[in-house]
């Protein structure tokens, strides 16, 4: 098991890998993560979301985003996968993962109906390429076959996501100003989202 104080030299292992791909655009595969493959993927998915929070992503990290914070933050969900209280899909492209998203299950009984769609995630060097929609088409299943035909998410005002959940059909529910702090220190608006999944 990786431990809290990553070994550097893991991590630039990692990202030399995910370079190497760059240049093979075959569409990635999209998995279900399990909470036994917490040692196989934890480095990845540390290298992933750093991408994302340094590259300006709302995603509750502030850049630069340390390693530890990302260890800690994927043990938690991992956790919460072994407790059947979150779903982590991940997009893989020759045994690297370049994207991924999550579905947090409502736990109080009368929200048993709905879940929360959250962080979804592109390496930069993969974005544009259809992946994100790959990944939500696939979350949407993964919440069908749960039960779960009421989902909501939300997004920084003006990001990319926000256009491609409006394409896939969601629920503009409204704008919440000054919501989150980004990086450079402004409070931005975040959007918020719903969508009924059909029978």
């Amino acid at each position: 098991m990786l431990q809290p104080r990553c070994q550097t030299a893991i991590l630039i292992a990692v990202r030399r890998r995910i370079n190497q791909h760059q240049e093979s655009r075959d569409m990635p595969e999209i998995m279900p993560l399990q909470p036994t493959d917490t040692a196989r993927w934890l480095p990845q998915l540390i290298v992933l979301l750093q991408d994302a929070v340094d590259s300006g992503a709302s995603v509750g990290f502030l850049a630069p985003l340390a390693e530890v914070d990302a260890y800690h933050y994927w043990m938690k969900a991992f956790v919460q996968l072994s407790e059947k209280g979150r779903i982590i899909l991940a997009a893989v492209h020759d045994s690297t993962i370049v994207g991924s998203v999550q579905l947090e299950l409502a736990s109080m009984p009368n929200a048993s109906h709905r879940a929360e769609v959250q962080k979804l995630l592109v390496l930069r060097s993969w974005r544009r390429q259809g992946i994100g929609l790959a990944l939500m088409t696939a979350i949407e299943q993964a919440a069908h076959q749960a039960g779960r035909p009421l989902l909501v998410l939300d997004t920084r005002l003006g990001d990319a996501a926000e256009q491609l959940y409006t394409r896939m059909g969601y629920t503009r529910v409204g704008v919440i100003p000054r919501f989150a702090l980004s990086s450079t220190g402004t409070l931005d608006a975040t959007v918020v989202f719903s969508r009924q999944l059909s029978n």
